[in-house]
This record gives C-alpha cells, sequence and structure tokens, in this order.
C-alpha cells in the first residue's frame, strides 16, 4: 500500500531522519488482520536524549524566527495537512483500527490546530497593562520557554500531535 510506504521510518532529530542509535526497529500492525504494514525506528532513551540535545542546540535560532514566519510554517503544514486528509485518514485507520470516517475527522481537527497557531503566532508580542495598584503600567513581553518535551496518547495520533506541536512552533520553542 502505497500511503503506508510513504511515510518515514526513520526518527526525525536535529532536523534529519536518522535511524536509532541501537538500529532496532519496532513492527505496526494492522490490529484488525495482523499484517505486518512496515518497520519503524524503536527510539531509546538515548535517541531522547539526542533529540533534547538538538532541541537545546536549535533554541536559539528558533526563538528568533519572526513570528510572521513561524506562522507561515504552521500555515504551510495545514494546508499540507489538509491536502492529504485521505492518505493520514487511511493510515490511522491501517495502524490503529480507527474508523475511516473517525479518522477523517481527526485530520481536520488536527489540522485545525495548526491553523489556529498560525493566526496566534502574529499576535504573540505582549503589550501594556495596568500594574495592581492602578498607578503604574507594565511592559508586558513574552518569549519563548525554550525546548519542550511533549508527550502525547496514541488514541489521536495526529490531532494530539499537532495541539502540542503548534503553540510550541508559534511560542518559538523547540521540542
Amino acid at each position: 500500500m502505497t500511503v503506508v510506504h510513504d511515510v518515514p521510518k526513520q526518527l526525525f532529530i536535529g532536523g534529519g531522519w536518522q535511524d536509532a542509535e541501537s538500529g532496532r526497529t519496532l513492527s505496526v500492525d494492522n490490529p484488525a488482520t495482523g499484517e505486518e504494514l512496515c518497520r519503524v525506528a524503536d527510539a531509546s532513551p538515548a535517541d531522547g536524549r539526542r533529540a533534547a540535545e538538538a532541541a537545546v542546540a536549535a533554541q536559539a535560532a528558533w526563538a528568533a524566527t519572526p513570528p510572521r514566519v513561524r506562522s507561515e510554517i504552521l500555515r504551510r503544514a495545514y494546508d499540507i495537512i489538509i491536502s492529504r486528509t485521505e492518505d493520514l485518514a487511511l493510515l490511522m485507520t491501517l495502524e490503529m483500527g480507527k474508523p475511516l470516517a473517525e479518522a477523517r475527522a481527526e485530520v481536520a481537527y488536527g489540522a485545525e490546530f495548526f491553523r489556529w497557531f498560525s493566526e496566534e503566532a502574529v499576535r504573540i508580542d505582549g503589550g501594556m497593562m495596568t500594574a495592581p495598584d492602578g498607578r503604574n503600567r507594565l511592559l508586558v513581553t513574552r518569549q519563548p520557554v525554550g525546548p519542550c518535551l511533549l508527550i502525547t496518547p496514541w488514541n489521536f495520533p495526529l490531532a494530539m500531535g499537532t495541539r502540542k506541536i503548534g503553540p510550541a512552533i508559534a511560542a518559538g520553542c523547540t521540542m
């Protein structure tokens, strides 16, 4: 099935696809048939450390990326997800047994997080506010908090990922 063969099987670390440090892979099976769909890299704690180190190394440059550019990246991601709705829905159905109609709905729902945060990214500047004493004004600035660790459940593979990735990208945080 082409949609399965088009999916990257490696780990995305430091801006590129890489094998697991151990070289190990794990099977992704169709729960309806037991058929092996593909094998993917089996990440270890060492791979997690490599990913965290790469996120730390990239943080300063990513935080300096203008909000408009981050917004455009998120919007392009939204457009790509929507254009691949059928492929992504089929992939979810094959690998986890989710009904196709529900998978299509998740694609739309998940993509929406990227669209939403693409619009929020350009409003991240901060502003002036009245101090609690009512006599002074405070300048509020917003800055990225730094690298983020994103943990998601398996049951909404696209939507829970985009729900966490979107705000991190919009805010200027690496993952």
